[in-house]
């Protein structure tokens, strides 16, 4: 009877672990296709001239040296780190509309879901909406000409506003998010703090670098680390409201899109070698930036150990 009781709990058991396998193969299949396949097969095809059909040709180091000998790729480097000056602004705002937001005021939750909405939002569709604002007779320099007197630029054409118009769709698109991790760091700061610091007559500000700031870095830091990433490949952007800048290559232009354009958009015919080598340098570059990062992170980040 024993016997049978637990030949029928291993059966039970066996069953049960291969429902297991079944549900975590499909993650595992998806990963091997879709992640681990195309890197590995990336970085063969970094070292081989290839269209994309037909046969691949082995050029070793030519593509990595080409890049770093044209003058697009560097121009593209320097404006995508250009637009890395959003990330700080960014989080200024976010951090004051936070702790206004972190008072109890009439309506408090209906500014926090209208400041979130962007964050929800298709990033195509609003862009092509700030697409219109930035026109010559758009919204905003009608504002301009109203309140100031001033006629505005073409912000998406001329080559000296293109970079500072991208910069404010990022920060207007990413502000909401940042808000929200920061009003929950804020919630999060013990009230007595607070209470021990007024009873010793601490001013305002006080309270801020002494209290606030410091028990916000960590949440400050996650924010850096993922939005550099973020902004080191941005394309969207860039796509729909930077191409038809005066001296697109100079003014606007980002690695990401410049990875698109030699690989795909290419009158000459796609370039998916050369394409990968880029990819592969940006990913250097970014694996680079962050580690620095969590370096440094001891320096500045609060810990409670």
């Amino acid at each position: 009877m024993a016997t049978k009781q637990k030949h029928k709990l291993s059966r039970a058991a066996r069953q049960e672990e291969r429902a297991g396998l079944l549900f975590i193969l499909a993650p595992i299949v998806g990963f091997l296709c879709f992640m681990l396949f195309p890197i590995c097969f990336s970085i063969v095809l970094s070292f081989q001239s290839w269209t994309g059909i037909g046969e691949m040709r082995f050029v070793g180091f030519q593509n990595f040296i080409e890049l770093f000998t044209t003058d697009t790729f560097w121009y593209s480097l320097g404006n995508t780190f250009f637009y890395l000056i959003g990330i700080p602004i960014g989080m200024v705002i976010a951090l004051f509309l936070a702790m206004g937001m972190n008072r109890k005021i009439p309506g408090v939750r209906i500014l926090r879901t209208a400041y979130y909405v962007p964050v929800v939002s298709s990033l195509v569709a609003v862009a092509v909406l700030w697409n219109q604002i930035y026109t010559q007779n758009g919204l905003l320099n009608n504002v301009l000409h109203s309140l100031f007197g001033i006629d505005g630029p073409a912000w998406l054409y001329d080559a000296g506003t293109v970079k500072w118009a991208i910069i404010i769709f990022t920060v207007w698109k990413g502000v909401g998010g940042t808000t929200v991790l920061y009003l929950a760091g804020l919630q999060n700061i013990n009230r007595s703090y607070y209470e021990a610091a007024e009873i010793d007559g601490a001013s305002g500000w006080k309270r801020f670098t002494r209290i606030t700031f410091p028990l916000l870095t960590p949440i400050s830091f996650y924010i850096i680390i993922t939005t550099i990433i973020g902004g080191l490949q941005i394309y969207v952007e860039i796509s729909v409201l930077a191409t038809n800048a005066r001296d697109f290559t100079k003014s606007a232009i980002t690695v990401v899109y410049y990875i698109y354009d030699v690989t795909f958009n290419q009158m000459a015919g796609a370039r998916m070698g050369y394409g990968a080598a880029i990819s592969w340098v940006l990913t250097i570059i970014i694996l680079i930036v962050t580690l620095i990062q969590f370096k440094v992170q001891n320096r500045w980040v609060y810990s409670a150990e």
